[in-house]
Formats: C-alpha cells, structure tokens, sequence
C-alpha cells in the first residue's frame, strides 16, 4: 500500500492545473512535467512502444502473453487539473485509521472536513484517507486513476502467471477544459474498447453521461447620464439578469440529481454597455437537451423583440457550442464491456454501483470517435476543491478490477 501512496504523491505535488483560455494543447507548459515523469517511469517499468506526441498525448503497451487471440483493450487516464481551484503547492495529509471524527485539514484557518457535512467519510472508516492541507486541491481527479493504471501495469509486469492479452494506457491532457479526447488518436491507439478511471467512489461503474454544451450570451446597452437617462439609457447588467431569471428555476445543479439536467451559471461580467453570461447547459435524455439548447436562443429572441427597436438592432446574442454526448448509445451495442468490468469487481467482493455520471469523461468523447469506453471509480471525493480526498484501499481496489479486466478479457 506504501508504494501506491508514494506513486500517487509523486503525482498530486506536481502542479498540472490547466486553462480553458489558452489555445495551445497541452493549454499549460506545466502539465509537460508530469507527462515527461509518466513517459520516464513507463519506459522504466518495462512498457512497450512508449510514445508522447506533440501535444503530450501518451501512449504505452503490455504486449499479451496468450497465444490465443485476445481483444486489445485500453485504460485511460488524465493527468491535468481543473482550473476551478488552485492545484499549486498541493501538500497531501495522510490520516492513517480514520476514526470516523472530523479532520482539521488547516488549523489556521480553520478548514474542517467533516462527515457532518460529507457523509460518504464515513464508509471509509479504518482505512487509511489522504487529503488536503485546506489550500488546494488534492488531484486525485485523476491522478489516482493515473497511479492506479501505473501500478497495474508494474504488477502485470512482475507477475507473468497472470494471463492477459495486449492491453494500451492512454494518459491525455486538458480532460477538465473538456480537450481530453480532441486529439486523441484513437487509430493509433488500437484497441477495441477501454475503460477511463475516472470515477469517484469504491464500486462506480457509468456508462451513461451528460449531454453537453456550452453558452456565451452577449447584451448590448446604452450608457447615458443617470439623471436624463429616462428612455434613454439601456442597462445591459439588467438584461442580463432578465435573461437568467427566464431559466427555470429550479433546474441548476444544486436542485437537481440522478437524470435530471440542468442550467449552470458560471460566469458574468459586465458594464452598463455590455455584459456577457456563460453557462453550461446538460442532460441525458437527448430530446431535453436539445430543448434546453432551444430555450436559450428562445429568450434571446423574447428580450431582441423588447429591445430591438429603441437599441437599433438586435441586443443579444446567444453563441451554444455543443460539447461532448451521451456515451450511452455508443456502448450498448458492445455491452459486454460493462459485463466484464461488473463481473470483475464482484469477483474482488466490490459492489457494482452503475448510475449515470453527472458529468462527462474522455470516454464519452472517445467514445463516439470509435472506441467505447466506460467509466470506472478512481476512489476519490469532493473533487475541484479543498476538501478532496481519497481513501488509499480505494485505489488498491480499483488496481486490482485493472488488473482482473486483463485477466477475465484473456479468458477462452
């Protein structure tokens, strides 16, 4: 268990947060250092045509040591973090036997996680967590799925006795600005299916994911002297906000679960003269996201219609990019691959616990560029934030499902 702490450490201190407005893949220099550390250990460990591309997408081989034919299938990981919450400086806690009380993560500041407030701390009581120090992100999202793939891999290596066939690691960039797949090579690649680990909790099993896009609303205004600007002055923020409370209400993501999809605000700013609101729109059922996507451009229409005359033109703009789809239809017709991996952790005693995810992964894009590719837990919690953690017999757990994938796919 020490030498999965050590890896998965030697990973999270490594700061490798990327940035949605750099146009450059990867979109941060600094994500090159941890891609360089993960081609040098590959290579050490004794993988097989190791390779890192201009955009520091990696690829590696165990060659399969069957004679027989065995499907060639894939584990995927990312290794940048989400730009939501500063990953510099990342300095790791480990709470050896966890009681089951609070965790002060920064005295000083008086940052405490707590299963008060995060209950699922309590399933994981005796093991052992690592955790934040209250500063930054933890990144077991997904380094963890990277230490997990890494480990798997070793232990395959230094047990020939376990029988698999040729099984490809993929380790991409830019998964959290939602780049992950765009330059993927899925050719290259070679496989027939993967398996991101990329989950949360112990037993995650998704096939299933968001519908997504993406929406940036520009309103104009008039900026006139505030004491002559009767029927004058057109206050954009105000349209702005005329435009937001036109969504339902209740449909942002805390109100919502399970199937249900949703608006989210995440960003406005703006003048009396302009004002721009982004906010991403999911759903899983692919009808309702399309009329989400049709809301928008409806109240953009209803506030141009007010507005039109007195501005001179249209007043708003509505721009939505469609983002990643549903995996869903592409993995069903090969639905064994959800099988296998379901069978995989009930033979290791893991209680399979398959949901939509309520978000998206690489797989959903890989996916749809050819190879299907299912989600799979990685072990952590309250990703993006300060009170991330991650249980280390969780990630024990998920190398070994890994390593039972390669060993039930090899199976005549």
């Amino acid at each position: 268990m020490q030498d999965i702490i050590n890896r998965f450490i030697s990973y999270v201190t490594i700061d490798t947060e990327s940035d949605p407005n750099s146009n450059t893949t990867p979109s941060t220099e600094k994500q090159w250092d941890l891609a360089n550390k993960l081609v040098e250990e590959l290579k050490a460990m004794g993988m097989q045509d190791v390779t890192i591309d201009e955009n520091a997408y990696i690829m590696a081989t165990l060659p399969s040591n069957v004679a027989h034919d065995v499907p060639t299938i894939g584990f995927v990981a990312h290794f940048d973090t989400t730009p939501d919450f500063t990953g510099a400086n990342v300095k790791p806690q480990i709470v050896e036997n966890y009681d089951g009380s609070d965790i002060v993560l920064n005295a000083e500041q008086n940052i405490i996680l707590s299963p008060d407030y995060f209950e699922d701390l309590l399933q994981y009581k005796g093991q052992t967590l690592i955790t934040t120090d209250g500063t930054t992100l933890l990144g077991a999202d997904d380094k963890a799925g990277i230490t997990e793939i890494m480990t798997a891999m070793d232990y395959l290596i230094k047990h020939p006795e376990i029988k698999h066939g040729k099984i490809r690691v993929g380790f991409t960039p830019d998964e959290e600005i939602g780049r992950g797949a765009h330059k993927f090579d899925v050719e290259k690649f070679g496989a027939e299916w993967a398996y991101t680990m990329d989950g949360s909790q112990i037993g995650e099993l998704e096939y299933e994911n968001f519908n997504a896009a993406g929406a940036k609303i520009t309103f104009q205004g008039k900026s006139v002297h505030p004491g002559y600007a009767k029927g004058k002055m057109i206050n954009s923020m105000l349209l702005a906000n005329q435009f937001i409370s036109e969504l339902p209400i209740n449909e942002v993501p805390e109100r919502t679960t399970g199937y249900e999809g949703f608006f989210h605000l995440h960003d406005i700013h703006g003048s009396i003269e302009e004002t721009v609101v982004e906010l991403i729109i999911r759903d899983h059922n692919k009808d309702h996201f399309e009329a989400r996507k049709a809301l928008i451009q409806t109240i953009a229409d209803k506030i141009n219609t007010a507005y039109e005359k007195q501005f001179g033109g249209p007043i708003c703009e509505a721009i939505v990019k469609d983002q990643y789809f549903n995996m869903r239809e592409k993995v069903e017709p090969v639905f064994h691959i959800v099988e296998i991996a379901e069978k995989a952790m009930k033979e290791l005693n893991i209680t399979p616990i398959i949901k939509p995810i309520r978000g998206g992964t690489d797989g959903a894009q890989l996916s749809f560029k050819g190879l299907p590719c299912p989600n799979i837990f990685a072990g952590g919690h309250n990703f993006h934030g300060k009170y991330e953690y991650v249980p280390v017999e969780s990630m024990v757990k998920a190398t070994e499902v890994i390593v039972k994938i390669a060993e039930l796919t090899a199976q005549k």
